[in-house]
């Protein structure tokens, strides 16, 4: 397998530290009109909408997607690092007891029943610490004090897009199965989301990431997903459906964000949200070879997950997800990222799943 042409192949550390801060990077344009109409959008920003951070004044928060990202990962290290030094650890239980700890930076308790997590490094950081008007389901989930699994979901019609926007890191670790990787993202999924739709989209998205880091082509790696939510042990119907449909819209002319959101939702739930990041990617797709520009590429696919109406964030922290873990950090505007909200944390946490997974310091 290898990248889309023209590409050269990034190395694991460029994927990783691409993957996660061309999410931060989404997440924080999208986070700008998360909820804002399409006419607000363009009133506010013109006829073409927002099409890079340097557009906003003043801060450029990224929101709770980059959070519970970041606490994706460290769970998944903490994990890596017991199996370093040869101890059994429970993943899921890892990554519940970080998700558990950003619970508590948000201000709220999972009661007396829950376990209290020793601090690690992730939680010093500041900037995590604040709210960013989080994922109610994933507040209330927590909140419970009681892990959640598939068999015993909490939050049992939840399916809301706070599984997905976290689900990226699963897909970055190397030396795992496809069904391994699936398996770890759905069952972290289910640590505050009932509804299938809502494990079995972040399970996918996932599997798209670890496609895509193994050098498989974006096209192919998408038809690929999308073939294989449809064949899942009670496979939530709404979840192939909008992939599918995101795969036909983008082979179409512009479409305008007023019919993007009518085929494929407003992204307020995963399967939405998954489905509006993967056509922005594929519509924006570089004619050729020759035409080639992974930042280009970047920019107009982030402007397509934004600028519409609906939840913007999410689709755009995927956006940047899948294009990172693609190309690598040569996808990132420089622009960007100098003005994104703390890189350092993002990168310091990239830094630490690259150590844990090839031993590179």
């Amino acid at each position: 397998m290898s990248t889309d042409p023209g590409i050269p192949a990034p190395t694991l550390k460029s994927r990783i530290h691409g993957c996660l801060l061309g999410g931060a990077l989404g997440d924080a344009l999208g986070y700008a009109v998360e909820s804002d109409s399409i006419a607000e959008i363009r009133e506010r920003f013109g006829a073409q909408g927002l099409t890079g951070l340097g557009d906003l004044s003043g801060p450029r928060h990224f929101s709770d997607d980059t959070q519970l990202t970041l606490y994706t990962v460290d769970g998944l290290v903490e994990a890596l690092e017991w199996a370093n030094e040869g101890v059994g650890a429970d993943v899921n239980a890892c990554l519940w007891l970080a998700y558990l700890r950003w619970l508590a930076t948000q201000g709220e308790d999972a009661g007396p029943s829950a376990p209290v997590p020793q601090p690690r490094w992730i939680d010093g950081n500041e900037v995590l610490r604040q709210r960013r008007h989080p994922d109610k389901d994933c507040i209330s989930g927590l909140a419970t004090g009681e892990m959640g699994t598939s068999i015993r979901p909490v939050n049992p019609g939840a399916k809301g897009p706070g599984t997905v926007m976290r689900s990226a890191p699963f897909g970055l670790i190397p030396h795992i199965t496809p069904d391994a990787v699936y398996k770890l993202s759905a069952d972290a999924a289910a640590l505050t989301h009932g509804h299938p739709a809502a494990h079995q989209s972040a399970g996918i998205f996932s599997l798209l990431i670890h496609r895509l880091v193994s050098g498989e082509a974006l096209r192919d790696a998408a038809a690929a997903v999308a073939a294989h939510a449809g064949t899942l042990p009670e496979a939530a119907p709404e979840l192939p459906e909008r992939l599918q449909a995101a795969i036909r819209l983008a082979e179409t002319p512009t479409v305008a964000p007023e019919e993007l959101v009518q085929a494929l939702g407003e992204g307020w739930l995963a399967e939405e949200a998954l489905a509006v990041a993967l056509y922005a990617v594929l519509a924006t797709v570089p004619a050729g070879a020759a035409d080639a520009q992974p930042d280009k590429h970047f920019r107009d696919a982030l402007a397509v997950a934004v600028n519409h109406s609906g939840g913007s964030d999410t689709p755009g922290s995927l956006a940047g997800n899948i294009l990172g873990a693609l190309y690598g950090e040569d996808c990132l505007p420089a622009e960007w990222v100098e003005v994104l909200e703390a890189p350092e944390v993002i990168r310091g946490m990239a830094d630490q799943l690259v150590k844990v997974t090839t031993g590179e310091g």
